[in-house]
């Protein structure tokens, strides 16, 4: 198997922690004919990793986790292969990182008896044992958290991984459903959405500027020439939505963000010889929601998890709400000693404030797209010729 080639993030990408597309021309969905079902599309690409075990599964609780849990635990038993082991990172301290509640449901009903569990507290830290490590065999990936899946990886050594990544851009809602629903009748129609659908129908260019106009403030630490063009580059890609169904689904699998995630995530599962399968970012997947016939789309995420999944998970996690967060965990201790150390090591200061940056670190909640250039500080301080590669080792151990 070999590793993914990563190409490293342009100096705007680092500071600003976000990835961006060319927005150039949208990639072809191949399909079928006929058609296989989205069902058969998931089962299609879970059933290799099913036959390389161990085969783990990334299982957090929430929907998409526990989606291709689901449709795996229900294709072994099937095939009579060994289940998937569902593998959690449980983070008892940190605020809104808490699923247990869901999760053990989700087991009790799939009746589940293998389940890795591991409980964390700091180990995870953006710059802490396991970032480190990564940061010193690959440096500074995206997303900044990509080192979330390496204890992970260890203990599926040999075997494959799967992830619910990919979920949340093939079940969202189209942020032009409200105008699509105006258009087709299925929606009463309101005083603004006069202004909604012209906006919807309206050139790119025009849409481009709307969106650009209208740009929320982020990553406020950049200057005020990158931040310009961050925005533009946002708008952009946000502007090349389209308005179809199938056309929809092409510019999901163009999203380049979800490359370069995907990419980093294969980088670290190659370090162990661990095949990684993320069903719901598949072309076959995605082709497969694109041919849909009209009666059986979906136009948001509980219908679309009722209508795929209903028979495998419990209906009260079909529209359940909540989605746990782990920034809390990803900077702790390890991230607010380092920047009691940092005096702009790292740090592009034509694209950053170094003072703004450094409120924003020292804030009590700090923005997790300022994550990476931490990572950067660390490299530039410690990961090149401060850190021993024996005392990253023997910390990491006490985590796997």
């Amino acid at each position: 198997m070999k590793a993914p080639e990563i190409q490293a993030l342009t100096p705007l990408e680092l500071s600003s922690g976000l990835v961006f597309g060319d927005g150039g021309p949208l990639p072809e969905l191949a399909s079928e004919t006929p058609p296989v079902s989205p069902r058969a599309a998931l089962e299609r690409a879970i059933l290799p990793a099913l036959r390389r075990p161990p085969c783990l599964v990334s299982f957090s609780g929430g929907r998409d986790s526990s989606a291709i849990l689901a449709v795996a635990t229900a294709l072994a038993r099937r095939k009579g292969l060994p289940p998937p082991i569902p593998a959690t990172n449980r983070f008892p301290a940190a605020e809104g990182a808490a699923e247990t509640e869901w999760q053990e449901r989700v087991i009790a009903h799939l009746g589940l008896e293998d389940w890795l569990r591991r409980e964390l507290t700091d180990e995870l830290d953006c710059v802490g044992p396991v970032a480190t490590r990564v940061l010193k065999r690959h440096g500074v990936l995206w997303p900044c958290n990509a080192h979330f899946h390496e204890p992970l990886f260890e203990a599926a050594a040999g075997g494959s991984f799967l992830t619910g990544i990919g979920g949340d851009e093939a079940f969202m809602t189209p942020s032009r459903s409200v105008y699509l629903g105006v258009l087709t009748g299925r929606r009463r129609p309101q005083p603004r959405d006069v202004l909604r659908v012209g906006f919807a129908l309206a050139p790119r260019s025009i849409r481009r500027r709307v969106i650009e106009h209208r740009f929320p403030r982020i990553c406020w630490w950049l200057q005020p020439d990158a931040l310009k063009e961050v925005r533009a580059a946002m708008a952009l890609e946000g502007s090349s939505e389209p308005l179809g169904w199938r056309g929809r689904y092409r510019w999901i699998r163009g999203f380049h963000y979800l490359e370069v995630g995907l990419k980093s995530l294969g980088l670290l599962a190659h370090d162990h010889d661990v095949v990684p399968v993320h069903a719901f970012a598949r072309p076959e997947f995605l082709a497969a929601l694109a041919e849909l016939p009209r009666e059986s789309r979906f136009d948001s995420r509980d219908a679309a998890m009722e209508a795929l999944f209903g028979d495998l998970l419990p209906r009260e996690l079909h529209t359940r709400s909540t989605k746990a967060r782990f920034d809390g965990a990803f900077w702790t201790e390890h991230s607010r000693s380092l920047v009691t150390r940092w005096q702009g090591e790292g740090v592009d200061s034509e694209l950053v404030d170094l003072e703004v940056l450094r409120d924003e670190w020292t804030s009590s909640a700090p923005d997790a797209r300022s994550f990476p250039l931490l990572q950067a500080v660390w490299l530039a301080l410690e990961g090149r010729n401060g850190a021993s590669a024996d005392a990253v080792e023997q910390e990491l151990h006490r985590v796997v």
